[in-house]
């Protein structure tokens, strides 16, 4: 099939980005289309505007601040992939990029982009809801942060409202003393496929492997991802054997679809 008839525009610049979407009521924004564009053509979206911000370089960075990493919402998510400021200081997203489609989509696919889809089984919102990003949106009368789990509404579903636009994404990093660990799993049909179901965890170990913090989280098992707290509390002040993981882990099922 192909898309319904739209108009198209192309801000240059942060600015003119958030002066075109005031006061619209039927845009899209696309950065990397690796959803919008499929969807479209099946005409499931049918936008009356499409306002493309690949030349809006501000949405286009990967900086390292004092308790997070912020990265900009059109950032692909390939140089995410291949930051070393990543996988230093975000060694969970590290190791969950390799999980999202293939080589291909991951060079036209943006960090904001995934997080906007709100695909309950996508690996950076996953990533987003484990460690608890916080996500900036703008419009033109400024701007308002958001948790990952507050932007998400429900399946393929945000509160990112008509005039805005996601900006940029802070995920905090982990800077306290200690063994940093951090785990991604997928089941999925074959390599690149949409997960069937994914887990996610990381975990700080003091001496003799005590578990000083956890954050566990699970996608496609609920209509949105979710940090399974319980599961988290489970594991602080025990040391991490094969039993205390087991028994935590089975705290899941309570909490699951």
């Amino acid at each position: 099939m192909k898309a319904a008839a739209f108009d198209y525009t192309r801000p240059r610049d942060l600015a003119d980005l958030l002066r075109q979407l005031a006061g619209t009521t039927d845009a899209k924004i696309i950065a990397g289309g690796q959803s919008l564009v499929p969807m479209m053509a099946m005409r499931l979206v049918r936008p009356a505007l499409l306002v493309d911000i690949n030349d809006v370089q501000e949405l286009q960075n990967i900086t390292l601040e004092d308790d997070c990493v912020a990265i900009g919402a059109c950032t692909r998510q390939a140089d995410v992939e291949k930051s070393d400021t990543i996988r230093q200081h975000l060694p969970l997203l590290a190791r969950a990029l390799p999980f999202i489609g293939h080589d291909q989509t991951r060079n036209r696919g943006t960090v904001g982009g995934s997080l906007a889809h709100a695909d309950p089984s996508a690996e950076i919102v996953l990533v987003a809801v484990a460690l608890q990003a916080e996500l900036t949106l703008a419009r033109a009368e400024g701007e308002r942060i958001s948790s990952a789990d507050d932007f998400l509404a429900g399946p393929m579903t945000t509160t990112l409202e008509e005039d805005e636009c996601l900006v940029a994404i802070r995920f905090p990093r982990w800077t306290e003393a200690g063994r940093l660990g951090v785990g991604f799993h997928e089941v999925s049909p074959r390599a690149g496929d949409f997960a069937v179901v994914a887990a996610a965890a990381q975990l700080l170990l003091e001496e003799g492997g005590v578990c000083r913090r956890a954050a566990v989280a699970v996608a496609n098992a609920t209509p949105m991802p979710v940090r399974l707290t319980t599961v988290e509390n489970a594991l602080l002040g025990a040391v991490m054997d094969q039993k205390t993981v087991g028994e935590a882990a089975a705290l899941a099922d309570a909490l699951i679809d």
